[in-house]
């Protein structure tokens, strides 16, 4: 089975195409998403796993990130042979502030505008090209909704913010939390997440949409994070008590996974304990 991560050079998709030992779709490797000659490449594989993107959620990115994460989509998705997988990773903040309304987020949480940056509402609208083209073109499509997926950091990519508390722990630099440490969020190790995404290949499902990330046991404040941090890594954190960040919007989140348990009999196996300490391991030195 011939499997292509896009945006496998990445913070994610490095982890990913180990994992699956498959092939790299990035502008490290030479290709580009926008462009229609590169994207024909996929026709050659029974696995796309779509990673690749542009995450800024700045205003003055917007046209950026629309091209991208939308034009950039489509390029590849008119490309995928019948019968092929391709998995799309969409993000739970397509949800706003909806999320809130639940304690655990079911699928079925709205996704109507509000105040979501493009980023989040242009993997809202890749998704319905997702479901589009799948359906026109005979291909399985998969849309996993991540919550915070994490991988150990690798030099040259950009972290999510366990990376970049984990990066702070070991250089002793100062960490700002949102909201006071309040915000609650569910945690999810990268190879669990490709262990989901081995499940829906392996499976007969043809078209399955999906929050994933750790669930309620693999829960914590932003505060028990750094605390959990300290301990599996025997580091002190700093925290800077006097300057927090903003309330994030939402305030908590924490995945329902019923729906991909129940399709794809899978959940998580790796213990926030047990992955969270491999984060240390990129900065042991080599001899």
């Amino acid at each position: 089975m011939k499997i292509l991560v896009t945006g496998g050079s990445g913070y994610l998709g490095t982890h990913v195409r180990r994992y699956f030992k498959a092939d790299d779709f990035s502008r490290t490797s030479g290709f580009d998403v926008l462009n229609s000659v590169d994207a024909a490449v996929v026709k050659d594989y029974d696995v796309v796993i779509h990673l690749a993107a542009h995450l800024d959620k700045s205003p003055e990115a917007a046209e950026e990130v629309f091209l991208t994460n939308v034009e950039g989509t489509i390029n590849l998705l008119k490309n995928i042979r019948r019968d092929a997988v391709f998995i799309f990773a969409s993000t739970k903040d397509v949800y706003g502030r909806f999320a809130d309304n639940f304690g655990d987020v079911p699928e079925g949480c709205r996704t109507l505008y509000a105040g979501q940056s493009a980023l989040e509402w242009s993997k809202l609208i890749a998704e319905r090209y997702v479901e589009f083209y799948a359906n026109q073109l005979g291909f399985r499509s998969c849309i996993f909704r991540m919550s915070t997926i994490y991988a150990k950091p690798l030099e040259g990519t950009t972290p999510n913010f366990v990376g970049a508390y984990v990066d702070a722990v070991n250089k002793g630099e100062s960490i700002r939390l949102p909201g006071h440490g309040r915000p609650r969020r569910d945690l999810l190790h990268i190879d669990d997440f490709s262990a989901a995404c081995k499940a829906f290949i392996d499976s007969v499902i043809r078209h399955g949409l999906y929050n994933i990330g750790g669930g309620r046991p693999n829960t914590l404040t932003l505060t028990e994070l750094v605390a959990k941090l300290e301990e599996v890594s025997g580091l002190q954190a700093v925290v800077d008590l006097e300057n927090p960040l903003p309330d994030p919007v939402p305030m908590n989140y924490i995945s329902d996974l019923a729906l991909i348990t129940q399709e794809l009999d899978w959940n998580p196996k790796i213990g926030l304990d047990e992955g969270l300490r491999t984060m240390f391991e990129a900065f042991v030195p080599t001899s």
